[in-house]
C-alpha cells in the first residue's frame, strides 16, 4: 500500500525540496500541496491521505488549528514538520492531535521512515523533541502505571488498534478499553497519541524504535 501524503508548507522552496526528499521512496506518494492551513484542511477531506506533513507557522489557519482540524475530523493522521522547537509550540501541537513533530532538519530517510510510521498508526517524534518533553513533562513520582498497562500502550505506540492489541494478548477489546481509560486518567491525558508521548517523555514506556 502506497502512503499518500499532503505537504503544508508557505514555503514553496520548502515543498518542493520535500517532495524531491520524499520521491526517492517508492512507497510514499505525495497527492497535493498547500500554503496555508485551511487549504491543508480543505485537501486532506477531499482527498483523504494518509499523512499531512504540516508547518506551524502559515498565513490564515496555522499548523495547529489545522492539525486539530483534520484530525478531529479523521480526514488524515498529521506530522508536523517545522523549525520551532519551543515547549508550547511542541505542546500546542500534540494536545491538538498532532501523530508526531520532527525538525526540518531530518535526514531524508528518518523523514520517509517517520511518514510511514505516522502512516500506521505510530507516534513519532525527533530525539530533540523526545528530550524536550522529558524535560517539560518529566516528574519525580512516575504514575503508578500496571504491568498490563503497560504493555497495552507500548501496543499503541507501535501504531496496533484496539482490535489487534486483544488478539495479541488475548483479552477482550473492551478490557484493552478499560485499560487505556485508566491509563489515559493516571497520566492525566486524554487520548492515545497523548498518553504514548507522555509516558515517553516520564520513562514509562520505551521508545519502540
Amino acid at each position: 500500500m502506497n502512503v499518500r501524503v499532503i505537504l503544508a508548507d508557505d514555503h514553496p522552496v520548502v515543498r518542493a525540496g520535500l517532495r524531491d526528499m520524499l520521491s526517492i521512496d517508492p512507497v510514499i506518494e505525495v497527492v497535493g500541496e498547500c500554503s496555508d492551513g485551511a487549504e491543508a484542511v480543505r485537501l486532506a477531506a477531499e482527498l483523504r491521505p494518509h499523512v499531512v506533513l504540516m508547518d506551524l507557522r502559515m498565513p490564515e489557519t496555522d499548523g495547529v488549528a489545522a492539525t486539530a482540524q483534520i484530525t478531529e475530523a479523521g480526514s488524515a493522521r498529521v506530522l508536523v514538520l517545522t523549525t520551532y522547537d519551543s515547549d508550547s509550540d511542541i505542546l500546542r501541537a500534540i494536545e491538538a492531535g498532532a501523530a508526531g513533530y520532527l525538525l526540518k532538519d531530518t535526514p531524508r530517510a528518518q523523514l520517509a521512515e517517520a511518514v510511514v510510521a505516522a502512516a500506521r498508526g505510530a507516534t513519532v517524534l525527533a530525539p530533540p523533541i523526545a528530550a524536550r518533553l522529558v524535560t517539560r513533562v518529566r516528574e519525580p513520582k512516575l504514575p503508578s502505571l500496571t504491568a498490563r498497562e503497560v504493555e497495552v500502550l507500548g501496543l499503541v505506540a507501535r501504531g496496533m488498534s484496539n482490535p489487534e492489541i486483544a488478539g495479541v494478548l488475548g483479552i477482550g477489546e473492551a478490557t484493552v478499553k478499560t485499560h487505556l481509560l485508566r491509563t489515559f486518567e493516571k497520566l492525566g491525558v486524554r487520548d492515545r497519541t497523548a498518553a504514548v508521548v507522555t509516558a515517553l517523555a516520564k520513562g514509562v514506556l520505551v521508545s519502540p524504535g
